[in-house]
């Protein structure tokens, strides 16, 4: 487990934190990442500026789920403000343990990438 912050409870700006984890993703150094701020879709749109990165903004077990299963994702965004703590290390364990199936689905991420 590698951990980039942020160790304290000031406001700090997600960006910063965020694309180390999407870099250590993006370069194959960490299979999966995990971000987090507020509403989670300013570190989703943050990690998914890079390339490689399929950042999926989670707020149940189940869209945490299908975004593996279905899109491949390898960054889960969450929403604290939105998100019980409980609720979010569940949410993690979901994704971390779940499987891309690959098909249909496959097929699809492929076409994902503009680049």
């Amino acid at each position: 487990v590698l951990d980039f912050g942020t160790d304290s409870t000031e406001s700090v700006d997600y960006p910063d934190f965020v694309h180390p984890v999407a870099e250590q993703v993006e370069s194959g150094k960490a299979d999966l990442g995990v971000v987090i701020c507020g509403s989670g879709n300013g570190v989703a749109m943050t990690a998914n500026k890079h390339q490689g990165i399929r950042a999926a903004l989670c707020w149940t077990e189940e869209i945490a789920a299908l975004a593996r299963q279905h899109n491949d994702a390898n960054v889960i965004a969450l929403p604290a403000r939105f998100v019980s703590q409980e609720l979010a290390l569940q949410m993690v364990k979901t994704f971390v343990r779940t499987d891309f199936e690959g098909g249909r689905h496959g097929r699809r991420v492929n076409k994902i990438a503009c680049s």
